[in-house]
């Protein structure tokens, strides 16, 4: 049984991937407008229905990677090495976000996205779809309980200071300096004393 779910749960993960993968390719060859839910369905040899199992709209199959995002973020916390503050943890988590030195294929995505309204709007509601799972994981690290003030706020404004650099000129320097406010608060958010007190 667990061998036969185990090939279930593959083949899954496959046909996922395969229509994300010609998603993204007609999207890049083509323009997102002038691609359909059933163009993307064809070029990977599913129904829509299929299509609409894995993905609940076209935005959605830009974006297929979402459980791995936030796992990432989690640990950027609680795998952080001894010594490491969580707002200095976070801060070298976004400085290796894809955006911020991308390569071609990178580029060529963010250009995608910030084409269009709808894919734009979706990828920052996405990416802040992540804050309670990142403010529970601060929480558990402060030893706070899981809805602290102090807490979603570091989370929120980390991840939003990932929006904020977007389209910048120089991207690192407007998280550098997001982070050395989140940085310079979270001591005494915890009750300490600030760096350099």
């Amino acid at each position: 049984m667990t061998e036969t779910m185990g090939r279930r749960e593959r083949k899954k993960a496959a046909t996922r991937r395969a229509l994300a993968d010609a998603a993204l390719r007609l999207f890049l060859e083509h323009g997102y407008d002038n691609v359909g839910i059933k163009d993307v369905a064809e070029a990977a040899d599913v129904s829509t229905t299929t299509l609409f199992k894995h993905f609940p709209s076209k935005e959605a199959l830009v974006f297929d990677r979402d459980a791995d995002v936030e796992a990432a973020l989690v640990a950027a916390v609680r795998d952080r090495p001894a010594g490491t503050s969580v707002p200095a943890a976070l801060r070298e988590h976004v400085l290796r976000r894809k955006f911020m030195t991308p390569d071609r294929a990178t580029a060529d995505f963010t250009r995608l996205i910030d084409g269009h309204q709808a894919l734009r709007d979706y990828s920052h509601r996405m990416w802040m779809r992540h804050e309670t799972a990142l403010a529970r994981a601060i929480a558990e690290d402060a030893g706070r309980p899981e809805d602290d003030a102090a807490c979603a706020a570091l989370a929120h404004f980390a991840l939003e200071s990932s929006a904020l650099a977007r389209n910048r000129s120089d991207p690192r320097e407007v998280v550098e300096r997001a982070f050395d406010l989140l940085e310079g608060g979270w001591p005494s958010a915890l009750g300490a004393s600030p760096p350099g007190d």
